[in-house]
């Protein structure tokens, strides 16, 4: 059985609902591009909201990470991820948590209990040493020489203040050396596959800490680390999630899985992987300049670089072959991968064809660069990487077949230059966590449930939210519309919103079945990643949808609307952005 269904099982066994796994691009959430853990989808819920399902979840949630991208070729980083996770809402706390972690990995999954071991907070000047876990550890049959206490590594705080706790972390030895007596956390041979957070204290902005009446516990475990553990391979592409993949680029390109082409072909898995998720997000993400979009962009230009250098034909359908079989691994869980396969294809073949455009464009550009037997400085290096999609290898092979030299130190400082200007600028898309939900943010998330309801007015009941990003300067709302509004529709639009604002409209919250709220016309974006009973927010007569809020109380507490800027998001999808003055 896959490791997905045996760890869903368990849990529903231990009286958990399986939730369902959220989009990878996340709803009205300004703190990150992409769903980056299984906990970020629960934000409300862990902040006290109730949860529909009940206090004990289980799921398994769709990741996209890119913070790490250039370590991606080796045998462990991946940009699409999943995340295994169960939680508890002020039900169960240290005691079962831990226990069951420790039956499923070594009962359900038969992990041998020499193999593992854990590591508990050691306690600062603000909170206790964790006791509990580690008295709960050793009455497992942890020896204490595999308890390692740490304080940086065992709390978890998502910024500088709310709720808090310490954590414990399960690690595994992956080496097929003799498994030390005493466990070193720095040794790089065990591997953490499991971590239990526990939130049991909140943190006041002024540093004070006090206990959290109702504690809860969030897990998490990767499906590709445990995966390729449980198989015994310490390259997690050849692990069964991975090795068909590999296989086909092996075939495809007509080279062996080995040596130098290692890294090229783990890159082309890898990112063809995380470009089908996002392709296939009913967000509708398609390749841009900015923000997911550019992302989306960068990961099939990159796997394309890496089909060149391994001399595969890019004018073939190879992209098409490795997406198609990587949507058969995973249409049978995510309903999205079957609806949008053809639209995947579409993407990755578009994206295809104007990136060969422009590796011509690039080519054209280098010998007009090097006519004059001119050497490469790093500037020009790092302009041919940036503008034309030149991987620095590709401008030193070229420069090479003419005898001239690249200056590749001051490619790479430009390029780290580049970086820590990318790192600052996404500094704020990346911080996830529980920040980011205040009153400011608050009335946007309302005034965009207005500005969906005026649309449908204005342009037409055809329109439907593909998409939001709020944060405390500024609402950002994409939406379904075939064509660029006129200033007439802006108008209409603003003069609608306001006027509602003005009718000081009462903001009410009913919970109803899924099915009731449908039929009773509720507006959603993503339907499938509602439980059974939901939570329907209803403004006046004038707006009714699914949505995990938070929202103001009245419309008179929004102030002015006013929309900045309306422009093309991606095919068939118009971008607003808007203030409240």
């Amino acid at each position: 059985m896959n490791l997905k269904d045996l760890y869903i099982n368990f849990f529903i066994e231990h009286g958990h609902k399986q939730i369902p796994s959220a989009p990878v691009v996340p709803e009205n959430d300004p703190s990150v591009l992409f769903n980056t853990a299984g906990m970020q989808p629960l934000i409300p819920y862990l902040m006290g909201q109730p949860h529909p399902y009940g206090t004990r979840l289980c799921d398994y949630q769709k990741c996209v990470r890119t913070n790490d991208l250039d370590s991606v070729g080796d045998t462990t980083h991946h940009t699409f991820f999943e995340m295994l996770g169960n939680w508890s809402l002020g039900d169960y706390f240290k005691q079962e948590s831990i226990s069951w972690s420790y039956e499923f990995l070594t009962e359900t999954l038969k992990i041998p209990k020499d193999r593992l071991a854990v590591t508990v907070f050691a306690g600062n000047d603000l909170i206790p040493f964790d006791q509990e876990s580690y008295d709960k550890w050793i009455q497992l049959g942890i020896p204490k020489e595999r308890i390692a206490k740490t304080v940086e590594d065992n709390f978890w705080i998502a910024g500088e203040s709310g709720p808090c706790g310490p954590d414990t972390e399960i690690f595994y030895f992956r080496s097929e050396e003799e498994i030390p007596t005493t466990f070193d956390p720095e040794d790089a041979r065990w591997v953490e596959i499991w971590n239990n957070v526990f939130m049991q204290y909140y943190k006041s902005p002024e540093g004070e800490v006090s206990e959290l009446p109702h504690k809860n516990v969030d897990t998490g475990m990767g499906v590709e680390r445990t995966t390729a553990i449980l198989e015994g391979v310490l390259d997690n592409y050849l692990s069964s999630i991975w090795k068909d993949v590999i296989d086909l680029i092996c075939e495809i390109s007509n080279l062996p899985y080995e040596g130098e082409y290692q890294k090229s072909m783990r890159i082309i898995a890898d990112h063809m992987r995380t470009a089908v998720f996002i392709s296939a997000d009913r967000a509708g993400i398609k390749p841009s300049n900015t923000d997911q979009g550019y992302i989306l962009r960068r990961l099939i230009r990159r796997a394309i670089r890496h089909a060149k250098k391994l001399s595969i034909d890019i004018n073939s359908n190879w992209e098409e072959r490795i997406a198609t079989l990587i949507m058969s691994k995973y249409e049978s869980y995510y309903p999205e991968i079957q609806e949008n396969h053809q639209v995947v294809l579409d993407v990755l073949r578009t994206e295809k064809e104007k990136f060969n455009r422009t590796l011509e464009k690039g080519l054209r550009e280098f010998e007009k660069l090097v006519k004059n037997g001119t050497n490469i400085d790093g500037v020009t290096a790092f302009h041919l990487y940036d503008t034309y999609g030149f991987p620095i290898e590709l401008t030193v092979e070229l420069a090479s077949e003419r005898g001239l030299t690249v200056d590749e130190k001051g490619f790479e400082e430009k390029f780290k230059e580049h970086q820590e200007l990318s790192r600052t600028a996404s500094a704020g898309k990346f911080k996830g966590g529980l920040a980011g939900d205040g009153e400011i943010e608050t009335r946007y998330h309302t005034a965009t449930h207005l500005l969906n309801a005026a649309l449908k007015l204005v342009v037409g009941p055809d329109v439907h939210q593909k998409g939001s990003n709020i944060t405390s300067e500024r609402m950002r709302f994409d939406f379904s519309c075939d064509h660029k509004l006129s200033e007439e529709e802006k108008a209409k639009t603003e003069e609608i919103v306001n006027r509602w604002i003005a009718e000081g409209l009462p903001v009410t919250v009913v919970e109803m079945k899924k099915e009731e709220a449908v039929a009773s016309g509720a507006e959603c974006m993503f339907l499938e990643k509602y439980p059974d009973v939901v939570t329907v927010y209803q403004i006046g007569e004038v707006s009714r949808e699914l949505c995990g809020g938070p929202h103001v109380k009245n419309t008179q507490e929004l102030g002015h609307f006013k929309i900045t800027k309306e422009e093309a998001s991606s095919a068939g999808v118009r971008r607003i952005k808007a203030v409240l003055e």
